[in-house]
């Protein structure tokens, strides 16, 4: 009996040794990706707080944005594939501002179009064109499949150096992250969709935890290509070749 008794503690303690090691191994990404963007990320707030000019002078969140060639705008989905989701919308009007308050000179449009019937970066930029962003600003990636895709394909294939990645705060490490480690300067721009959407936002949270262990992989012990790798593409260096232009809704624009 005495024997059978410390067997089972040996085996307990082997089975709570191992969880912790898979704990630590599961949590390992999300700390990569914590680590990589930290000091390059911020979140948009909405609050009249932030409105306002407070006491440093900063005139709201795009104070906190450093200046990029591009904001890269991330897919999210769309309704009755044509319309973009409410999460990408709101990416869509946060790229929009970036624009208008000269924070960026381009947008990147980066989405699935991996089918004739769903068409990402179109309606991402039909969206943007209907809100007064001019046609010659923005640049439609048709094969940002996923978000280390996007990022790849934005410095080989588009050229891009210094971008802005525009998504919701739960996404925001990640994006960052995995746009650095392909070679890019890279800052983050959420949106705190808790706000409007909690339920999609935490199971998005949620889906973090998963999605972020594909991005170690990829990013650092694959280092995968995405899934079309090119060819080159010009349109992005064609903008940032132009003298700055005024901006959306800047006046005389």
């Amino acid at each position: 009996m005495l024997g059978k008794v410390r067997l089972s503690r040996k085996a307990f303690r082997r089975t709570y040794q191992g969880l912790v090691l898979a704990s630590v191994l599961a949590l390992a990404p999300m700390t990569w990706a914590w680590l990589g963007s930290y000091g390059h990320r911020t979140t948009v707030d909405d609050t009249v707080e932030d409105t306002v000019e407070d006491t440093a002078g900063d005139q709201g969140w795009q104070a906190r944005v450093p200046a990029a060639q591009a904001a890269l705008v991330l897919g999210a989905g769309l309704y009755d594939g044509v319309h973009p989701s409410p999460m990408l919308a709101r990416r869509l009007d946060i790229a929009a501002d970036l624009h208008r308050t000269g924070k960026v000179r381009a947008l990147l449009l980066s989405g699935d179009n991996s089918r004739a019937d769903y068409d990402e970066p179109t309606a991402m930029r039909d969206y943007l064109r209907a809100k007064g962003v001019p046609d010659a600003v923005m640049v439609l990636d048709y094969a940002g499949f996923d978000t280390w895709d996007s990022c790849v394909r934005a410095r080989r294939v588009f050229g891009a150096e210094q971008v802005t990645v525009v998504t919701q705060e739960f996404h925001i490490p990640r994006a960052v992250t995995l746009c650095r480690a392909a070679g890019l300067e890279a800052f983050g721009v959420g949106d705190d969709s808790a706000r409007r959407y909690a339920a999609t936002t935490y199971a998005g949270a949620a889906r973090e935890l998963f999605a972020t262990g594909k991005a170690f992989a990829d990013a650092v012990i694959l280092r995968s290509d995405p899934v079309f790798p090119g060819p080159r593409e010009v349109s992005l260096t064609r903008i940032l070749a132009e003298p700055p232009a005024g901006q959306v809704g800047a006046p005389g624009a």
